[in-house]
């Protein structure tokens, strides 16, 4: 099958991916996964034919484009589409901001650095987990 990159307005099935992986697999609270901020957002859903397996979403602010909640299930990890998303999201983003920034979990620093973030700022505990902001210009 073939795996698609899209906006979506289907926050539901977008929510149903980030509770699989940020609160089934990785113990974060749904009170701090759902913050409240979807409605604010564009979505971004991965589709492995119909079936959904990522997704993104991106909240703009002034000239800053915050690229979080990204997630793939554990199927199709390591097949380049959490990258496919986040270019999604830059191309989404550009135009619309000259910046993008985002949180990373402190392991997928190396993965956003080869899609040119770069870190800024120290380490910080978000949900449990240790995070460090990363930018990239626009």
């Amino acid at each position: 099958m073939t795996v698609t990159v899209a906006c979506t307005d289907d926050i539901e099935t977008c929510l149903d991916l980030r509770r699989a992986v940020f609160i089934d697999e990785q113990g974060v609270t749904e009170a701090e996964e759902i913050d409240g901020l979807d409605k604010d957002c564009l979505h971004l859903l991965a589709r492995d034919g119909d079936v959904p397996v990522g997704t993104a979403r991106v909240l703009f602010a002034g000239d800053v484009a915050k690229i979080g909640r990204v997630c793939v299930l554990k199927s199709h990890r390591g097949t380049g589409l959490g990258a496919a998303l986040i270019r999604a999201a830059l191309a989404e983003a550009e135009g619309r901001a000259s910046r993008a920034r985002l949180g990373a979990q402190t392991h997928a620093i190396g993965f956003y650095r080869a899609l040119g973030f770069i870190p800024v700022g120290p380490v910080y505990d978000d949900a449990g987990i240790p995070h460090r902001d990363m930018v990239r210009e626009l």
